[in-house]
């Protein structure tokens, strides 16, 4: 970690001021450095599932590529926009206004991931969106600089809920979180319920950062649903599960995490979280490339760590951008994303995975089911593979999206 946070101290890493005011320190800017920003929460509810870890990925990738591409030093910077769309949009057109970044990266929330989808259109650079679930970036707001990898809210429909419903968990309540994510996400499950013959039975909002989900709680039990699923993600998740626990959400009644990372199993333990249905497009453990890149990881972070899905996502968004930098010769955002999409990606867990022409990764996914105690064998061995999907039977399908970018047959 010493050694990472050395290198971005040394490229003048943008820092958030205080009041909500933002300020980014002075850095050496180029025509002749390839610039890469990671733009995410720090520290906030989502913090763990991207945050630093991110950081760590993307400078993995970049030293994975040897620190240059077509004879350029890659230069790495992040910021933290605290999960609030007016900061990371502020954040970004300094960025491409001021320091001259070519590409940024993670995104994290749905609302700010879609502020800086319109900067970087409106700036030609490119966007790799990995934190951020929302369907829109590859639907009405696709964009031709941004690529969207890891998951969204159709994939996490189409694994747990399918998943649950061939279960019997035909009606439905869900605790959705105020904001763009949760909206996308509800809509989703809410789709796929109806469509197999399932019954939504209401829904109730929550805020970002809750901390008392009791009344919350209470709606749900009362609504008699089968499955209470949570349309929220990192801090909420994890509150919301130990909170249910605590009410006796369980019986008849379960509970289903639709965007589960293993920080938040972690969190909860596997005597809490054992038996939740998972839907994902990495796992640390699924190889000895992903074992490999894992231990790079917690060697960088400080040890007893492993990467979530959205880290990696970062890692493969920054490794293919590179790749694709060096095939069409130059880092215009146009080029390069036109090279995203027409080069397979290939890296310790994307075999030959293409890129739509949406901009949807189409990654291979997994319904995993959490361990049980008794079933981990060593530390964080907390999943096991129920099925592996096809990117193509599980991302929305193109011509359902409205992407403008996506030719008319």
């Amino acid at each position: 970690m010493r050694r990472l946070f050395a290198y971005v101290i040394a490229v003048q890493a943008a820092l958030i001021g205080f009041g909500g005011s933002v300020r980014i320190a002075a850095a050496q800017v180029s025509d002749d450095v390839v610039k890469i920003g990671v733009l995410n929460d720090q520290a906030g509810s989502v913090g763990d599932i991207g945050g630093k870890g991110s950081v760590v990925m993307a400078q993995l990738a970049i030293e994975d590529f040897g620190g240059q591409v077509l004879g350029k030093p890659v230069k790495l910077i992040f910021a933290d926009h605290q999960n609030k769309a007016d900061i990371a949009s502020a954040i970004a057109r300094r960025w491409v206004d001021v320091e001259q970044v070519d590409a940024i990266v993670d995104g994290a929330s749905s609302s700010a991931a879609l502020t800086i989808n319109e900067v970087t259109r409106n700036a030609r650079r490119v966007f790799m969106s990995s934190g951020a679930a929302t369907t829109e970036l590859t639907g009405a707001s696709c964009s031709p600089t941004t690529v969207q990898f890891n998951y969204d809210t159709f994939m996490l429909a189409n694994g747990t809920v399918k998943a649950m419903l061939n279960q019997g968990y035909d009606t439905w309540y869900l605790l959705t979180a105020d904001y763009a994510f949760g909206y996308s996400l509800e809509a989703d499950v809410s789709r796929l319920v109806r469509a197999n013959g399932g019954k939504m039975l209401g829904s109730v909002r929550h805020p970002l950062n809750a901390s008392d989900f009791s009344s919350f709680l209470l709606q749900a039990q009362a609504s008699n649903a089968k499955a209470i699923g949570l349309a929220d993600a990192g801090t909420d998740t994890i509150n919301a599960v130990k909170q249910a626990a605590e009410f006796g959400v369980s019986g008849r009644q379960r509970l289903a995490g639709l965007l589960v990372e293993i920080t938040d199993v972690h969190a909860l333990g596997l005597a809490a979280a054992q038996g939740m249905l998972v839907t994902t497009s990495f796992y640390w453990d699924l190889n000895e490339e992903t074992r490999a890149l894992t231990r790079r990881f917690a060697a960088a972070m400080g040890g007893d760590r492993v990467p979530t899905a959205v880290q990696a996502g970062v890692y493969a968004a920054v490794r293919h951008y590179l790749r694709a930098v060096q095939v069409a010769g130059t880092d215009d955002a146009l080029k390069v994303v036109q090279q995203m999409k027409a080069l397979p990606i290939d890296d310790p867990y994307n075999k030959g995975v293409q890129v739509r022409e949406d901009g949807r990764v189409m990654h291979d996914v997994y319904l995993m089911q959490v361990k049980s105690p008794s079933e981990s064998r060593y530390p964080f061995d907390y999943y096991k593979v129920v099925q592996k999907m096809r990117g193509e039977d599980v991302f929305r399908p193109l011509a359902e999206g409205g992407c403008p970018l996506v030719k008319k047959p």
